[in-house]
Formats: C-alpha cells, sequence, structure tokens
C-alpha cells in the first residue's frame, strides 16, 4: 500500500510539473477520450435557461446540427431578457481531461449585456440543473471562458476563470476577481479555437488553449457572489468542489462547439488489474478488476 501511495504521490507531481511547464499538450491518439455529444442529437445533455424549467430548451437554444452543438436565437421572441442558459453533460466528474474546439458566429441577440459579445465557456464543477430554481441565473460552477478580439490591436484573451457563485485560489491566496485573465494570444473573427480543462478535483486546474498552458489555479470553493437566485440552503460558501457537473454557456452570442471529448483521470492504478489505465493519476482502488 505504501508503494502505491508513493506511486500515485510521484505521478502526480510529474504531471503537474509537465502542466506548469507548459508541456502537455493537445493529445493526438483517440484512446480512451469518451466522446461527450454523439454528433446527432443532445441525448445525454439536459439543458436550463434562466426563467424557465429544467429541460425547456427554450427556443430550440442548443441544437445538434453539421455535427456540431450550436447556440442560436433565431426562434426567440422578443430581446434576450437575461435568458443566460447552460447545457449540462449528465455525467459528473471529479479528475478529468477535457477537450473542444470552439467558434464565434453571427451576431449578439438584441438585449443581450454588451459584456456578452463574443463572450461564452464552458462550466465545471456545476451544480446539477436539477437543484436550480426557475429564477437563478447562473449554476454555482466555476467556468472556463471563452472570449473573441473586438478590436484590431486591443489584448482580449481566451480561457480566462469565472467564478458564479464561487472562489478560487491564485497565487497562494483567495482571489477577490470574479475573473481572472489567462495569457493567451487574442483571436479574432470566427476562427476555430482548441480548448483544454485538466481538473485534478479540488486540487490544481488548467487551463490551455490551442495547446499552450494559460491559466493555472487551486482550491475551487463556493463563495463569492454574481449568482442570483439560487436556494440558499446549496450556497455553503467555504465547501471545496470536488466534482460535479460540465456545461455548454449562452449568453446571447452565436457559437459553434464540435469534437467535446473527455477522458477519466480517476481509476484502478494496479497494473495488475484488468481495467488499469497508466494515465490515471488519482486512484480509485475500488474500481479495480481483477
Amino acid at each position: 500500500m505504501k508503494k502505491q501511495i508513493l506511486r500515485t504521490s510521484l505521478i502526480i507531481t510529474a504531471l503537474l510539473l509537465l502542466i506548469g511547464c507548459g508541456v502537455i499538450k493537445s493529445q493526438q491518439t483517440q484512446d480512451d477520450w469518451e466522446n461527450m455529444f454523439n454528433g446527432e442529437n443532445l441525448k445525454g445533455w439536459t439543458t436550463k435557461i434562466h426563467h424557465y424549467e429544467v429541460g425547456d430548451n427554450y427556443g430550440d437554444t442548443f441544437r445538434a446540427e453539421d455535427g456540431m452543438i450550436k447556440v442560436r436565437y433565431d426562434q426567440y421572441e422578443g430581446e434576450f431578457n437575461d435568458r443566460f442558459s447552460h447545457l449540462y453533460y449528465d455525467r459528473p466528474f471529479s479528475d478529468f481531461h477535457l477537450t473542444m474546439q470552439y467558434r464565434f458566429v453571427g451576431e449578439l441577440h438584441p438585449g443581450a449585456p454588451d459584456y456578452t459579445l463574443l463572450n461564452s465557456g464552458i462550466m465545471f464543477h456545476s451544480q446539477d440543473p436539477r437543484t436550480m430554481l426557475k429564477e437563478q441565473d447562473w449554476p454555482i460552477s466555476v467556468e472556463m471562458q471563452f472570449l473573441a478580439g473586438i478590436e484590431e490591436g486591443k489584448e482580449r484573451p481566451t480561457g480566462n476563470m469565472c467564478s458564479p457563485g464561487t472562489d478560487v485560489v491564485y497565487e497562494g491566496k483567495i482571489d477577490p476577481r470574479h475573473c481572472i485573465n489567462s495569457t493567451s494570444d487574442t483571436y479574432y473573427g470566427d476562427q476555430w479555437v482548441t480548448a483544454e480543462l485538466i481538473v485534478l478535483h479540488d486540487s490544481l486546474i488548467t487551463h490551455i488553449i490551442n495547446g499552450k498552458t494559460v491559466l493555472q489555479y487551486t482550491k475551487p470553493q463556493i463563495g463569492g457572489g454574481v449568482v442570483k437566485g439560487f436556494n440558499p440552503s446549496l450556497k455553503q460558501d467555504g465547501k471545496t468542489l470536488k466534482e460535479g457537473l460540465i456545461a455548454l454557456q449562452s449568453e446571447g452570442q452565436p457559437i459553434d462547439f464540435k469534437n467535446i471529448k473527455i477522458k477519466n483521470l480517476k481509476g484502478c492504478m494496479d497494473p495488475k488489474a484488468k481495467n488499469f489505465k497508466d494515465y490515471y493519476v488519482i486512484p480509485d482502488m475500488k474500481s479495480c478488476s481483477y
């Protein structure tokens, strides 16, 4: 057992060093990556839109078309009216490597806040939408924010961290900012951008854009503000977030998502087991089968 614990510690240390040095990049192999989107429909995903009950995909906001998940507003009546929306993958994760591509398209829907122009993201360690009240605007979660450039020559990095109803530790202390900018380049127009997220429960979180590590922080936890209309019993400030759901975001800006894949990093780390994987970094010895 001591040897196993030592081996696990060494693997985690090595992984953190690689991430910190920006060595870990997009993996080329498809082995053991799980496709989260089947390319045909939204089976396995659940929608929650502000002002609507869970499961009501008002206006076909999220749609499966052309092998992509598209966010559109052409069926909306009236202005945006803060209809912030999220599409949740129904399975929770604690330790994972997520990869996807996104591109911004079209025009901001009338009435959407100015800050949502060329703005979207993915939420993780999120509360289940079934625990959200009808008038809750955002899920208690952590966001990897996606932005695109608006003015030529003016930096607008992507792969940032935003914290609806949460806090994170950045550079050794809880950061009071709602959003922390990454060091990414600025991307303009409708070009595809590859975003990766490596999450180790309530430990290290790493954001990667086009193969480059652009942001790291630790200890995601419930706290902070921004979220409104939530069930007070669920916002237990200071509680660490070790797992949760993953969701695609809709804020009034059309966007496309594709190649959405995830690799679970927690599992059996006994080489003698049938389900051993050498890329696991967090042990789950109860899952071992022989």
